[in-house]
């Protein structure tokens, strides 16, 4: 190790001639390359005792304590043949990366005596090499809603790293930085002692945040740790006491939604297999618009890929409508794990459909029809607030994605990365065998892993995560078109801060973005979907309709049949699955395909149920594919409906 004298970073290409550049220069004076400033967290007593301007291996410059920058980030870091346990926390929780950091590699140690630094990547280190806030620190500063919302995301992660040792890395106040909204750790922790931490040393380690400030939610938070420090306290009870203070919290705040779709063919091929909603010159009457936002990447080429993309989005619009008139009936807001479960059983429909249309084709392989699916749902409920008002909408946004297709958080300071890849690389690192950079190399690496079609919904593993809007901002969802080679993450601060500063709109914003993709990527399709969110004070008008599917007069007809059944709770009313011949005649190469399973979601009160019950009875086309291919037909069924349950009916201009 050596003091440095110069600060310079290397150039990543590997045939610069060059490649020696003064630290702080964004391109390579030699070749014009961009140049990758890494910041790394150095874990352990022995690099925290390390001087800034420390050269360590003559690679690593330490900045500040513990951060290090990797001075040529076009090499790989050393890793270990055989990986050892201390990595094994971080490969497992890797699906939470936007709340944990990564492996990186390993400094090697010159002293036969001491181990080797552990290297951690994407950590709460900005693009100067500054460590994020505390949250003790950014505590004073925040929003009721912020404070409660970093509490509940600490109380999801807690499970999750209880399971595997290293919960008390949620105890340590100096471990625990905040990134706006988003609680991020900068290492994890293994316990110590045989005894695991307790609901009580959480409760300890949220008591001075929650006692130094005096805010709205004080006493409520006071209250729910008080409870905490019992020894019979459920998790479960403190989750849905936080629950609730979060939703009612987050309601205070208007809400104002902007949303713009556009899929483009690409500059390369003859054929579109993605597909999105909303699309800008064709869904703009549309009744859950701005509240759905899907976007999808067919598989299996011209009259497969493309006709499974469309029939995921058209069967989800179906779907969500469905539920959105469920729950603007309900008096108490649905729990958010119901809502969850919801989604997941849609999905499982979707895919079902699919699958069913490959095996009566006697698809195999990559001749599968089959589709990527990232999506976004902003659930309008009601919710009284914590200052005691009505509000129409408790703010939560549901992301569900299958597949490599994915979504952005994006405001003036950060971007941020919600979904996870379903690709070799994650599944290598999720099993414990390769760090992420090492399986990123591989021939393989981007190789789906799953997506709706190609096997059964049993097999398919869905995580649906939610989202609270509590600040301005804007959701970004797009096919790997756009995302390949990181250009939402280079690119974002061009073309979605003008949109959050009201100089560019919404569509043109998109129309950008897929011409950005066509210029940089264009081996793909590309499909964007864009919804800017506003919960500032200055947008007076609070937020949507509470159902925007549906008038509450609409619904009238539906009381007959609730006189049919007995009164069930919410929990009965949503989905159950019963078998429903489904055929999908009429796609390319098809033949009648076998039953599948569908859910009925929800059957109470459920305006699809008038549909799906005529469906039954009138013919063997499946709901979904008779959309798809069949609107006329549709329609047909739909005027055989009460007059006021027609509106739930999609407009064959939908097509």
């Amino acid at each position: 190790m050596v003091i440095s004298t110069q600060r310079i970073i290397n150039c990543i290409n590997p045939h610069c001639t060059d490649p020696i550049n003064p630290l702080g220069e964004k391109i390579c004076v030699s070749c014009q390359t961009p140049l990758v400033h890494r910041y790394l967290w150095a874990s352990g007593s022995l690099a925290a005792t390390m001087s800034p301007g420390t050269k360590v291996l003559n690679r690593y410059e330490v900045i500040t304590p513990q951060v290090w920058l990797d001075t040529q980030p076009g090499l790989g870091p050393k890793v270990p043949a055989e990986l050892p346990e201390v990595v094994m926390p971080y490969l497992r929780l890797y699906r939470e990366r936007l709340h944990l950091p990564e492996v990186y590699g390993f400094a090697e140690s010159t002293d036969a005596d001491t181990d080797d630094i552990l290297l951690l990547e994407n950590v709460p280190i900005d693009d100067r090499g500054n460590l994020y806030p505390t949250i003790a620190e950014a505590w004073g500063q925040a929003t009721a809603v912020r404070q409660v919302y970093w509490l509940w995301q600490i109380l999801q992660l807690w499970p999750l790293l209880l399971e595997l040792g290293v919960a008390q890395s949620l105890l340590i106040p100096e471990n625990l930085r905040s990134q706006g909204w988003c609680v991020r750790l900068l290492e994890l922790d293994h316990q110590l002692e045989n005894q695991p931490p307790t609901l009580l040393d959480l409760a300890q380690c949220w008591q001075p945040w929650v006692a130094s400030v005096n805010t709205p939610v004080s006493s409520e938070l006071e209250n729910i740790i008080q409870q905490m420090s019992s020894p019979e306290v459920k998790l479960e009870t403190i989750t849905t006491q936080l629950n609730t203070l979060l939703l009612s919290s987050a309601a205070e705040l208007p809400l104002s939604l902007k949303v713009a779709g556009e899929t483009d063919i690409g500059p390369e091929l003859r054929h579109n297999e993605d597909n999105c909603y909303p699309m800008t010159t064709t869904d703009l009457d549309d009744p859950i618009i701005p509240h759905l936002a899907i976007v999808c990447d067919g598989i299996g080429g011209h009259q497969g890929g493309e006709v499974a993309s469309q029939l995921a989005v058209q069967s989800l619009k179906l779907q969500i409508r469905a539920l959105f008139a469920e729950v603007a009936e309900q008096t108490e807001p649905v729990p958010h794990t119901l809502l969850q479960s919801q989604l997941e059983a849609s999905l499982r429909v979707v895919n079902n459909v699919l699958s069913a249309s490959n095996d009566a084709q006697k698809r195999q392989g990559r001749e599968r029809m089959a589709t990527t699916l990232v999506m976004a749902v902003q659930v309008p409920q009601k919710i009284t607030t914590i200052s005691g008002q009505q509000s129409n909408n408790a703010h939560e946004v549901y992301l569900a994605n299958i597949g490599d297709s994915r979504a952005y958080w994006i405001t003036p300071n950060y971007c941020q990365l919600l979904t996870v890849d379903d690709v070799v690389a994650t599944r290598e690192v999720t099993a414990g065998r390769s760090l992420y950079r090492q399986a990123s190399a591989s021939i393989d690496a981007t190789a789906l892993t799953q997506a709706l079609g190609t096997k059964d919904a049993e097999s398919l593993h869905i995580v649906v995560r939610r989202l609270i809007l509590e600040e301005d901002g804007v959701l970004l969802l797009c096919s790997d078109g756009l995302s390949d080679h990181d250009w939402v993450e280079k690119s974002w601060q061009n073309y979605v801060i003008p949109v959050l500063l009201g100089e560019l709109s919404v569509a043109n914003a998109v129309t950008d973005l897929i011409s950005l993709a066509n210029s940089k990527n264009g081996h793909d399709n590309t499909s964007v979907v864009m919804t800017l969110c506003q919960v500032s004070r200055e947008y007076l008008m609070p937020i949507t309709p509470a159902s925007p599917t549906a008038e509450p007069e609409e619904l009238e007809e539906l009381e007959e049949l609730e006189e049919l059944e007995p009164e069930s709770s919410l929990e009965e009313s949503f989905p159950t699955v019963v078998d429903v011949d489904v055929t999908v005649n009429d796609l390319p190469d098809s033949t009648t395909s076998a039953p599948v399973k569908k859910a009925i979601s929800p059957q109470r009160k459920m305006l699809i149920l008038g549909l799906m019950a005529a469906l039954v009875g009138g013919t063997s086309l499946g709901l979904f594919a008779l959309w798809q291919l069949n609107p006329q037909k549709l329609q047909q069924i739909c005027r055989q409906l009460p007059p006021r349950i027609q509106g739930i009916c999609p407009e064959t201009n939908d097509q």
